[in-house]
């Protein structure tokens, strides 16, 4: 039987990628699920109120959004960095680049909270995994080595 092929390690990029990614999705999928199976805040003990200027009723679309999109797109991330395949560190600036996105438009909708404090750990989230993955991108490592 021949061996199987040997694997560099992560370069320092990919591993902080790895891990915000898997941070990110985790998080996301988490609160997504939970969002839809209690789109009326029977989970997560959100007000309908907050939804007032949305185009949604209940939280079943921004949960299944946020599953979608914040949930499985960082794991899809991640498994890229874990593959070394060269669109991980753009994988990588999407994904943060949507959490960014996300983020503005939850502000904008509902308003910014500190209470509890998830859009600013969330901010700082996006922002570091932005910039993991610019600074992996100009500096050539894809692969990553």
């Amino acid at each position: 039987m021949p061996a199987a092929p040997s694997r560099s390690p992560l370069h320092w990029f990919a591993k902080a990628a790895l891990w915000l990614n898997l941070a990110l999705s985790s998080g996301a999928l988490g609160g997504g699920a939970a969002l839809m199976i209690g789109p009326r805040g029977e989970v997560i003990p959100l007000p309908l109120s907050n939804l007032r200027g949305s185009p949604f009723d209940t939280y079943f679309v921004p949960g299944l959004i946020l599953f979608g999109v914040l949930g499985l797109g960082p794991l899809l991330a991640a498994w890229l960095v874990w593959l070394r395949h060269p669109l991980a560190p753009l994988a990588t600036c999407v994904v943060g680049g949507a959490l960014l996105v996300w983020l503005a438009v939850e502000i904008a909708i509902i308003g910014f909270s500190v209470n509890p404090p998830l859009q600013p750990i969330y901010l700082v989230l996006g922002a570091a995994i932005v910039a993991v993955g610019l600074t992996w991108l100009a500096r050539n490592d894809s692969p990553p080595s």
